[in-house]
């Protein structure tokens, strides 16, 4: 599952952020600037955004 971090598609498809949650991994960025995380480190990072730590 793909979810394109743009408002109301304003962006140019290859220019937007993009947070891709597959299986195994997650890749988040855009165009030649990702970075990927396993599913664990993901979840660490969501948590912190839901308890107001970053």
């Amino acid at each position: 599952m793909a979810i394109v971090l743009c408002e109301d598609s304003v962006c140019d498809p290859p220019k937007c952020p993009v947070v891709d949650v597959q299986e195994d991994k997650v890749i988040i960025g855009e165009k030649d600037n990702i970075c990927t995380l396993t599913r664990e480190q993901f979840d660490i990072l969501k948590e912190k955004v839901k308890n107001d730590e970053i």
